[in-house]
């Protein structure tokens, strides 16, 4: 566990922040210390939860050698002897280094891979997944640039997802699904194997990442809907080029004004994520061994239809409960995803 003098600094420095704060402190400072405190007051809760049951536990083995009170102290070690070890493990939750980017919205682009039609029919289940994952979870899920096929299918994806703790979960998302299944663009009823590609970025703020007018080329163009229906009549569309490292964003909505906001957050986003990928790549050696490695390559989950079987291959999960998964029900998955990462972290801090 954890060494006492550790958890007592942590103690210590809530207490100096919040009477520091108490006490009025400079306005320079007042954000900081605001922030540090917020991520402080969870660990020392958990801190003061774990150290009363210590002290309940030293109480009631004090009352063993009472036979009046024997009986109770019993009863009493018997409850703190199931609850302690979960108290430990809570405390060790707490005390893991938080991804300052748990609690920001995300963008999440989905593609179609190697399949043809199929690949593109799978990109649109799995956007309608993630939309209905969301309204489950409350969160609100806006499509930000959608390009649909003749048959329906997608061959582009970008929408944005606000909420509690959204990329925290999402995040276990990124990389290719994979889909076993016959097509519905397959007469012989042969099982096909397809794939699509989703990656989940943290929305960045544009105090996140400046980027400056002249490493940008704004284009505007006609906006058309699926299939070459509803075109505007004016060139709304909204094309943005960032000439340093060729990234390219476009956004569709009717208005020019908003398709140039909406453009250059996922183009903030998209930057943002490049400086946290090179950030994690000189961090641990060994973090791509991780559940979150955000590796966008690597073949994450397979879905396959005729065995009503959902495998996510990092974590050897495997469940028969395909059609509530594809209809948003991903809780338990994502959980079993979070559980696993918690522990490689909980290893490599040696807690």
């Amino acid at each position: 566990m954890v060494p006492a003098e550790t958890l007592d600094q942590i103690r210590d420095r809530f207490q100096f922040l919040e009477a520091k704060m108490a006490d009025g402190a400079e306005p320079s400072e007042i954000a900081a210390l605001a922030k540090e405190y917020a991520d402080l007051k969870p660990v020392v809760a958990e801190i003061e939860a774990y150290r009363e049951m210590l002290a309940a536990r030293a109480d009631a083995e004090a009352m063993l050698d009472d036979p009046e009170m024997k009986a109770l102290a019993e009863e009493e070690l018997t409850d703190l002897k199931t609850r302690l070890p979960e108290a430990e493990q809570a405390l060790r939750l707490a005390l893991l280094p938080k991804d300052a980017a748990d609690a920001r919205p995300a963008i999440v682009e989905i593609r179609p891979g190697t399949g043809g039609e199929e690949a593109a029919l799978f990109a649109g289940d799995l956007l309608r997944m993630y939309q209905r994952y969301a309204e489950n979870k409350g969160w609100k899920f806006n499509i930000i640039e959608l390009s649909e096929t003749e048959l329906g299918g997608v061959r582009e994806a970008v929408a944005n997802i606000s909420g509690d703790s959204v990329f925290a979960r999402m995040k276990f998302e990124s990389g290719v699904h994979r889909v076993q299944r016959v097509p519905e663009t397959e007469s012989g009823g042969r099982i096909h194997t397809s794939a699509a590609t989703v990656a989940v970025l943290p929305e960045a703020e544009e105090v996140d990442i400046d980027i400056p007018a002249t490493d940008i080329r704004i284009d505007t163009m006609r906006a058309s809907g699926a299939g070459g229906q509803h075109v505007n009549t004016t060139d709304s569309a909204v094309r943005i080029t960032h000439i340093p490292s060729g990234i390219v964003v476009t956004s569709s909505e009717k208005s020019q004004h908003q398709n140039r906001a909406i453009a250059m957050q996922v183009l903030r986003t998209k930057l943002f994520d490049l400086e946290r990928q090179k950030a994690d790549e000189e961090r641990a050696a060994d973090r791509k061994a991780q559940v979150g490695s955000g590796d966008r390559s690597e073949r994450i989950r397979t879905y396959n239809f005729p065995q009503g079987r959902m495998t996510d291959h990092r974590i050897g999960l495997t469940l028969y409960r395909l059609t509530e998964i594809v209809a948003g029900d991903l809780d338990e998955v994502i959980d079993a995803l979070i559980a696993e990462d918690q522990a490689a972290k909980l290893a490599e801090q040696g807690l």
